[in-house]
């Protein structure tokens, strides 16, 4: 089989799509673990446009941007699928997908913003949640029906990283209360074997995205 290596970093939920994606296809790959704050020559070469991690590197041939590798991951080795067979079923796993990446940078506003712009950002990011719970995932265990798909390895950051930014950033977004069966899909999404056995340390997590805001708080005082 032709080589196989990912350049990731270790805080980085989008790194994690391509893990999980290749573990559950037991693929075989080499990890490079990325500084993104001093960035190699071998991922300014291999992703010139956007110059960030993750890529793919299969057979020498870089592939940037996780949902691009997602599904060259899904067509190159369709072993162990993570979309489904049925036509309309794919195709709304697709829209999730799509919805949950062009709304990314709404969700992340509550981290990167103060004061009033960040309670505004926090109120917009739960009523995005809302319509995944509601629209998204609905009654279902698992978005894809009753195991672990594609969707839910894309919203994986919701089950694993949600909670780190948000104590980080001073906020509340994921309670159970408020989220009662999107709260349940996460607590079900960390027992999968293949998750919970490859997790970066919350506390690790959490000191990383706690030193990242108070840069952003310092600049926006400044």
């Amino acid at each position: 089989m032709e080589e196989v290596k990912l350049l990731g970093t270790w805080a980085s939920p989008f790194s994690y799509r391509v893990l999980w994606a290749l573990k559950h296809k037991a693929i075989k790959y080499e990890y490079v673990e990325e500084d993104i704050f001093n960035k190699s020559e071998l991922l300014l070469r291999c992703n010139p446009i956007h110059k960030k991690i993750p890529v793919l590197i299969h057979g020498g041939k870089p592939i940037a941007e996780s949902i691009v590798i997602l599904e060259y991951i899904e067509e190159i080795w369709p072993e162990n699928p993570l979309l489904p067979q049925d036509p309309y079923e794919r195709t709304m796993a697709r829209f999730w997908i799509k919805f949950g990446e062009d709304k990314g940078p709404i969700f992340f506003n509550f981290f990167h913003t103060v004061g009033e712009e960040q309670v505004k950002a926090t109120e917009e990011a739960k009523e995005l949640l809302k319509i995944i719970e509601e629209y998204g995932l609905g009654e279902k265990e698992f978005f894809g029906g009753d195991k672990i798909g594609l969707t839910d390895i894309v919203y994986g950051w919701i089950a694993c990283w949600l909670d780190a930014f948000a104590e980080a950033a001073g906020v509340k977004l994921l309670e159970a209360d408020s989220f009662p069966q999107l709260q349940a899909w996460a607590d079900r999404f960390k027992e999968v074997p293949l998750i919970k056995d490859n997790l970066p340390n919350h506390d690790k997590m959490l000191t990383y995205f706690k030193s990242r805001r108070e840069k952003i708080i310092a600049s926006a005082t400044s």
